[in-house]
């Protein structure tokens, strides 16, 4: 068997930036295990999966661990791909999930946006270990459904956090975001997943679906421009619109091969 594989650079220009991700085309869907083997395999935070369905393709995202909701830089990726490298003919790609609905991607210029749902965080008490997890004294706790966002004073608070991932996979959650208001941005974040096997990832496109929602209130504004502040950084282009949130950003094509089986 052989399937095509592509590595994408996502939410950045240039290759070495940005989240990569691996995006593999298939005819069908495979054994779970394989699926599992080569997400492992790949050692890349995820990798998506695409299958055609109707005029769209269903998509599934897998860790090296294990298969997750949502994830919004390999999904990019996956359109970067279809766009680009397949020659797809509209200007917009649906994607079915199995569990976060029907997504979407359309061309932009030189952006590709996303359509999200978008989800509501409220204020908790911080969980126990939370603090000693990430070395801080939150200025507020809100949970976001699977994730759990940590804002802080400032861009320099959010830079500065280095987490214990040990205590940090012990918090019942899929990860945790820390934001502030950026310097030169509307907002900056980083997003630590040791529970996915991921201690931090790059850039993250479905903690937006918490951050962009929480900063267009905040700053009375529904367009925003955001950055993951992670070694390797990243940007994106945030729209709050009502239930949906519009994520854009560009990508950067950095290998292209074939898995054989």
């Amino acid at each position: 068997m052989r399937i095509p594989l592509y590595h994408v650079d996502a939410f950045t220009s240039e290759v070495f930036s940005g989240n990569p991700a691996a995006v593999c085309l298939l005819d069908h869907w495979i054994d779970e295990p394989i699926l599992q083997a080569i997400a492992a395999e790949n050692n890349l935070s995820e990798t998506a999966f695409l299958v055609p369905s109707g005029d769209g393709f269903q998509i599934r995202w897998l860790t090296p661990l294990t298969e997750v909701a949502l994830c919004g830089h390999a999904t990019l990726a996956s359109a970067f791909v279809l766009f680009n490298c397949c020659n797809w003919p509209q200007e917009t790609i649906r994607f079915q999930t199995r569990k976060s609905g029907e997504l979407a991607a359309e061309r932009q210029g030189d952006l590709l946006q996303m359509s999200f749902p978008a989800i509501a965080a409220h204020g908790i008490a911080p969980p126990t270990n939370l603090k000693e997890a990430l070395a801080i004294c939150p200025e507020e706790v809100l949970d976001g459904g699977e994730d759990l966002m940590v804002l802080l004073e400032n861009e320099d608070a959010v830079r500065e956090v280095k987490p214990d991932f040990r205590l940090l996979a012990k918090i019942d959650c899929r990860g945790v975001i820390v934001t502030a208001r950026g310097d030169e941005c509307d907002f900056v974040s980083r997003f630590f997943t040791p529970r996915l096997g991921i201690p931090e990832d790059p850039v993250t496109g479905s903690s937006h679906c918490v951050l962009a929602p929480y900063w267009a209130e905040e700053l009375g504004r529904k367009d925003l421009y955001a950055r993951q502040l992670s070694k390797r950084g990243g940007e994106l282009f945030c729209t709050h619109a009502g239930k949906r949130v519009k994520i854009s950003g560009r990508a950067a094509l950095y290998m292209e091969g074939t898995i054989w089986i």
